[in-house]
């Protein structure tokens, strides 16, 4: 039994989606989907097949690291408008930045901002694009909707982008603040100040907090339908049975649910969401999600991505995330950022690959993703 899933579990990026969620009292759903690039369906019979995979994973990611010089610096200033309840970061101009053109020396910059440790679509703001220029001047306004406590547990990160023609971004460096101790009523602080533009850094303060755990069982079904004369697919079963000691980003509330991906396919078809759980830190979900369409081979090219998110009126704060895989850097031939397992979560994907129509249950810690981009 299952519905479309409420507006309030949707992100507002997210153009209506229909992913399904349970809504009813049932301890136990079960939601079957075949990731989009996984899988060919013929409309004819309904068979499903394995196609090449190996385009859609250029476009995971939406800009390229480390590819031009980080040089030069931005002017910005932020304030907090208690009346509106809104963050303000005012980006008023860069200046020396690196040449993305060589030859006629010049970038066509954008600036993007985010409040970590939330780096999804919801948290993201951006300037126009300024033409062919080093020296860019903005004067926009950037605006967060937010609670003053909650934005004391948040870093404000602005990064600086080349848009090329085809809509490629290409990174020109990046400057963060820690709003835990940032003083507000100092009056300095709301002044226009320049910053140093730095290079791309890991989030190594929010790995190393506790973010909670998951508990969770994955199996593998080489043979859906034992007994049919034509070859048929495998499918993995991911049962998400609880989480537990889950941090609260906004005071006392916490209102909890986890969403899950199968890696290289950021489509939204792919995507499946349990039911959000509040009021508390342990949730209980019972939620079970079956993606069909994996060949054997397929096992050690895909990766499950679940992240456990915190809803709060129109928006989504992550929580942290689990990266389920073999782990080697690479999909179908392609180095991806996201085929990251740690050990733990490497051992559940390995013995689950090597004991099929079985249960593989454990219990791992969750920790802090760079999120895949998500594709209509």
């Amino acid at each position: 039994m299952s519905k479309s899933v409420p507006a309030f579990l949707q992100d507002e990026s997210d153009d209506r989606e229909t992913d399904t969620a349970s809504e009813g009292s049932y301890q136990l759903s079960r939601h079957k989907k075949s990731p989009s690039s996984l899988t060919n369906l013929s409309s004819s019979s309904g068979m499903t097949s394995l196609s090449s995979v190996s385009g859609s994973v250029m476009s995971v990611y939406s800009g390229d690291f480390g590819n031009l010089e980080v040089k030069g610096n931005i002017q910005f200033a932020i304030d907090y408008v208690d009346s509106l309840k809104e963050l303000h970061v005012f980006v008023a101009q860069c200046k020396d930045l690196a040449a993305a053109d060589i030859k006629k020396q010049r970038s066509d910059p954008y600036v993007k901002t985010y409040l970590l440790p939330d780096k999804g679509k919801m948290g993201k703001k951006k300037t126009l694009v300024a033409k062919k220029t080093l020296n860019p001047v903005y004067n926009e306004i950037l605006r967060y909707k937010i609670d003053r406590q909650i934005l004391k547990t948040q870093k404000l990160n602005l990064s600086v982008w080349h848009r090329d023609t085809f809509k490629r971004n290409s990174f020109l460096g990046e400057v963060e603040l820690d709003l835990e101790t940032w003083d507000w009523d100092n009056k300095q602080n709301k002044q226009l100040k320049w910053y140093p533009l730095k290079r791309k850094t890991a989030p190594v303060a929010f790995e190393a907090e506790n973010r909670g755990e998951m508990k969770l069982a994955l199996q593998y079904v080489p043979e859906p339908m034992p007994g049919k004369k034509l070859p048929t697919t495998g499918e993995v079963h991911i049962w998400v049975k609880e989480c537990l000691d889950l941090p609260l980003l906004r005071g006392s509330h916490l209102n909890s649910f986890v969403k899950c991906t199968i890696l290289p396919d950021t489509s939204r078809k792919s995507r499946q969401k349990t039911r959000a759980v509040g009021k508390t830190t342990n949730p209980v979900f019972n939620h079970t999600m079956v993606y069909d369409g994996f060949r054997p081979e397929d096992l050690t090219e895909a990766c499950v991505e679940l992240t456990v998110w915190d809803h709060y009126k129109l928006s989504n704060q992550f929580l942290g995330g689990l990266r389920i895989g073999f782990g080697t850097g690479k999909s179908y031939g392609t180095e991806v950022d996201w085929m990251d397992s740690t050990s733990e979560e490497v051992a559940l994907w390995e013995k689950m690959v090597n004991s099929p129509n079985t249960w593989i249950e454990a219990t791992l810690p969750l920790r802090m993703l760079l999120i895949a981009k998500i594709s209509k």
